[in-house]
């Protein structure tokens, strides 16, 4: 089972504030295009109660599984989850859905359900829904869906009562159901073999929409059924049509192609950096894709071995773009297991294959475990976890280690910083608050009843969270 790659999606903000206690106009996954795990957020609460319901504003029934963040744009919360928390009774049976609700009360608002794809569990894995963190921009929601297409909605569904943009055949148009503007079908349209799901989290850049496609192996595990298709897109947002693509991991996928894109200046040049399935860094220009630089994030002595048995692993985490440096770990599936994982500081500004001329540091070995997590960097600090359930905080000059928080379960969403705070949520359903500083000093500890596989999305006086199966708005009004 495949649960992994929804770890990897936590949440972005960008965007001017429509007024007090409102939220932003455009979001994505991470804080900004860089992914780095940094919220503006101020006045955000420490302490709360989902069984005495203290500083839970409100709650709203999820699926049954959910992997990714929420995200919070124009007064409204949308989240990927699964068709088991049933709202329209016309599209029932097992769906990827994302839900939209309102900011303020909670209220359902919409849904947009998609069928799951007829090849089963090697592309379309049973029950886990949509694992893609949506971007929101203006008046348009961008997602990966669980039967590989790049597919853009009006945020309003049909609520508006238009039927928006080139696609006019939706088969369901209520009050509660999405308003379709464009599809991209990576299976139909450019050969892409998703393994198990894909899950990848949109960025965007002007009007540059970039992605992971999910291409990877098939149910052998050995086999790439189609090594030429791309594994890094570029797409028109408004239109939908392909600008550039990439295969550069061509036939050595080791097994999916998952994570997602960062954004960043370094060496005076503009960049978009993919992970590849192959366990390399790949950075672009971002207008045209020529390469302009690549970094293999495994030793040179590392072996790929079915199972997750070998020393080789993939990228699940999101690379983070600061100060012209990219930091990224690697991890695998966590059925797989824990085992020893790397993380690496590179400079960015360089060209070529700067494996070696690139690295600024690098723990791994014993020092540093499988992560699926993307960093925060904040002034000197570094904080990222590990699937082993380790939150450090790191030099992020150096990578020396100042502490290690444990949680005691096992960590697939990442550490979000906002307002002198690091949160971190685990597989066991605890959310933790810690001090941000060189000493460890932990603040609250609170269960949410279930498993926490996404992180925490601060806003001005408030956090939304989603548990398994449950979307919360904290704050202490």
């Amino acid at each position: 089972m495949n649960r992994f790659l929804f770890g990897c999606c936590v949440l972005l903000i960008t965007g001017s504030l429509i007024g007090d206690n409102s939220s932003p106009l455009s979001a994505m996954y991470g804080f900004s295009n860089s992914r780095n795990m940094v919220s503006p957020a101020k006045n955000i609460p420490t302490a709360w109660d989902p069984e005495s319901n203290a500083n839970i504003q409100w709650v709203a029934e999820l699926g049954s599984q959910t992997y990714t963040n929420p995200i919070v744009a124009g007064g409204r919360v949308f989240v990927g989850t699964n068709n088991e928390g049933l709202r329209n009774p016309k599209l029932g049976g097992d769906r990827g859905n994302i839900m939209a609700f309102d900011q303020k009360t909670g209220a359902f608002l919409w849904q947009a359900a998609h069928e799951k794809l007829p090849s089963g569990l090697v592309n379309d894995w049973p029950l886990q829904g949509i694992c893609s963190t949506p971007a929101v921009d203006g008046d348009r929601l961008y997602y990966v869906s669980n039967r590989c297409e790049v597919v853009c909605v009006d945020v309003e569904g049909f609520r508006d009562g238009e039927n928006d943009g080139p696609i006019q055949d939706e088969a369901e148009t209520s009050e509660i159901d999405a308003d379709f503007i464009w599809k991209l079908d990576m299976i139909d349209e450019l050969d892409v073999f998703p393994h198990n799901l894909a899950a990848g989290c949109p960025l965007i850049v002007g009007d540059l929409l970039f992605t992971v496609t999910g291409n990877g192996v098939d149910e052998s595990h050995i086999i790439l059924p189609s090594p030429d298709a791309p594994s890094f897109l570029a797409i028109n947002k408004n239109t939908g049509e392909l600008v550039w693509e990439d295969n550069s991991p061509g036939e050595n996928i080791l097994h999916g192609t998952w994570s997602n894109p960062a954004f960043g200046v370094a060496g005076g040049r503009e960049q978009v950096v993919f992970p590849g399935g192959d366990g390399w860094l790949y950075s672009f220009v971002p207008e045209t894709g020529e390469l302009i630089w690549k970094f293999d994030l495994n030793p040179k002595e590392s072996v790929w071995e079915l199972g997750g048995s070998g020393t080789r692993n993939n990228i699940i985490s999101t690379p983070v773009f600061h100060d012209g440096v990219v930091y990224c770990g690697v991890g695998q599936d966590p059925e797989h297991g824990e085992a020893p994982g790397n993380l690496y500081a590179i400079d960015a500004s360089k060209t070529g294959d700067i494996t070696e001329s690139g690295r600024l540091w690098h723990i791994g070995g014993e020092s540093f475990n499988r992560t699926m997590s993307t960093a925060a960097v904040t002034g000197d600090l570094m904080f990222i976890s590990d699937l082993s359930g380790f939150l450090y905080c790191l030099n992020a000059k150096t990578g020396e280690k100042y502490w290690t928080y444990d949680t005691f379960a096992a960590i697939w969403g990442s550490p979000v910083v906002a307002d002198g705070k690091v949160m971190i949520g685990d597989e066991d359903g605890d959310v933790a608050v810690l001090e941000v500083g060189k000493e460890m000093k932990v603040l609250s500890e609170i269960n949410m009843g279930s498993a926490v596989y996404s992180t925490p999305v601060p806003l001005d006086g408030k956090v939304f969270i989603t548990s398994r199966t449950k979307l919360y708005s904290i704050g202490a009004e």
